[in-house]
C-alpha cells in the first residue's frame, strides 16, 4: 500500500540478517498532543527516524507489524516489533520491496506482500513527468514465522497483489490485486484457496477492511466519471501505475454486495479501518487542502451517504501527514504514522496514543 504524499512514496530497509535487534526507540519519548486533538492523550514516539508506517496490531495488542525504509534501503521490509517498540525484528528477506503486513492468529505467523521473486533491489521510482502517481510494484503474498523463516509464497499472479487484511474470525484475507487487469479486491482463504472477486466498477478498488464483526468491508475507491478519466487511469495502469489524488471511502457486504459510497470530500481519502464497535470509521484525508501533503485523521458514520466535511470529527491538527490509523482490538488505544516531530525533511514515525 503506497503512502499519498511525495515524502512518503518509496521506502524500503534492510537490516544485518532477519534476527533480533535492540530498539534503538526503547523508552517511547512522550509527545504533546496538537492543540484540538481531545481525543488523544499519552502519546507515545515508538519508532525513531527513517520512514515507518502501516502498521498494524495483533489480536491481543501485544505486537505490531508494520513496515519501514532504514539503515540505506531506499524501499520497505517487513517489521515486528512489542507495542512499546521494543524487540524489532524483520521478518521479509532483504529483499525487493514489502508492503501491508499482518499477523495471523497467535501472533506466531504473518502475512505481507513482497516482489523480491521479482527483484532483489528496490523497484524504480515512477518517472516524474507522470506527476504525482503510486506504483503498483508485482507485489504477490507471503507468509512467515515471526522470525523469518518459513517464508511461503501464498499468492502467484505476478502483479500487484497486496493491500491484505485477515477476517475477524482468522478464516479469510481480502486484498486488492491487478490480477484480471483492474484494480479490484477478492477475498480468499488464508491457504490461498477459494478465491472470490467482490469489485467490478472500472478504477481503483482498493485499501479494504474487515468490520469487527466481519460482516461488511471498508475501502478506498475512485472510479472514472468520463471518458477523460478512465482514458487517464487506464494509460497510468498500463504503466503499472495509478493517480491517488481523487479517492472516497466506500463501504460494501463481504460478499461484495451494497457497495455504498460514504464520503464525498474531494481530495484523497485513503486507509481506512472501523472504530471497536464498528458504527464508525477512521481515516485520512487531505479534503481542506487537495493538492497539499496534510492529512489528518478523521471519524465517520459507517451509515453515513456521500458525507461532507461537517460530516466528519477531526482527530488530528498537526500541520503535517497523519495516516494509516488502527484501533487497537479493545478500542483502548490508537496507533498511526505521522511526520509531526520528525527530526528530518521526509521522516514518517509511529505513534500510539490513548484513546479517549
Amino acid at each position: 500500500m503506497n503512502r499519498p504524499a511525495q515524502s512518503l512514496l518509496v521506502s524500503c530497509l534492510a537490516v544485518l540478517g532477519a534476527g533480533l535487534m535492540t530498539s534503538a526507540q526503547n523508552g517511547n519519548p512522550s509527545v504533546p498532543p496538537t492543540e484540538g486533538e481531545s481525543r488523544l492523550s499519552n502519546i507515545r514516539q515508538i519508532t525513531n527516524g527513517g520512514e515507518n508506517a502501516e502498521a498494524y496490531w495483533s489480536a491481543d495488542g501485544k505486537w505490531i507489524t508494520f513496515q519501514s525504509s532504514r539503515d540505506g534501503r531506499a524501499c520497505d521490509q517487513q517489521y515486528t516489533m512489542r507495542a512499546d517498540g521494543t524487540e524489532l525484528r524483520r521478518v521479509s528477506s532483504g529483499e525487493g520491496k514489502t508492503t501491508c503486513g499482518w499477523f495471523f492468529p497467535g501472533g506466531k505467523k504473518v502475512f505481507f506482500g513482497s516482489s523480491h521473486a521479482h527483484q532483489k533491489d528496490c523497484p524504480e521510482k515512477p518517472d516524474p513527468s507522470s506527476g504525482y502517481v503510486w506504483p503498483l510494484d508485482p507485489f504477490d503474498i507471503y507468509t512467515a514465522n515471526v522470525d523469518g523463516s518459513a517464508l511461503k509464497r501464498l499468492t502467484n499472479y505476478n502483479v500487484y497483489t497486496a493491500e491484505g487484511v485477515l477476517s475477524p474470525d482468522g478464516k479469510k484475507i481480502v486484498f486488492t490485486s491487478l490480477k484480471d487487469g483492474d484494480l479490484e479486491i477478492y477475498t480468499m482463504n488464508v491457504d490461498g484457496s477459494d478465491v472470490r472477486r467482490l469489485t467490478n466498477t472500472p478504477g481503483y478498488d482498493g485499501g479494504p477492511w474487515w468490520s469487527p464483526d466481519g460482516k461488511k468491508i471498508v475501502y478506498r475507491a475512485h472510479h472514472p466519471q468520463d471518458e477523460g478519466q478512465l482514458a487517464d487511469y487506464k494509460k497510468l495502469l498500463a504503466q503499472n501505475m495509478i493517480r491517488p489524488s481523487r479517492v472516497e471511502i466506500f463501504v460494501m457486504n463481504a460478499d461484495g454486495s451494497d457497495q455504498r459510497q460514504i464520503t464525498a470530500l474531494g481530495g484523497a481519502n485513503f486507509g481506512p479501518s472501523w472504530a471497536p464497535d464498528g458504527r464508525k470509521i477512521i481515516f485520512s484525508s487531505n479534503h481542506p487542502a487537495p493538492r497539499s501533503g496534510n492529512f489528518d485523521l478523521y471519524l465517520v458514520d459507517a451509515s453515513a451517504s456521500k458525507a461532507g466535511p461537517t460530516a466528519l470529527e477531526r482527530i488530528t491538527f498537526d500541520p503535517t501527514f497523519d495516516g494509516f490509523p488502527m484501533f487497537r482490538p479493545d478500542g483502548k488505544q490508537l496507533i498511526w504514522a505521522s511526520n509531526r516531530k520528525s527530526a528530518k525533511p521526509g521522516e514518517t514515525n509511529l505513534f500510539v496514543a490513548d484513546w479517549r
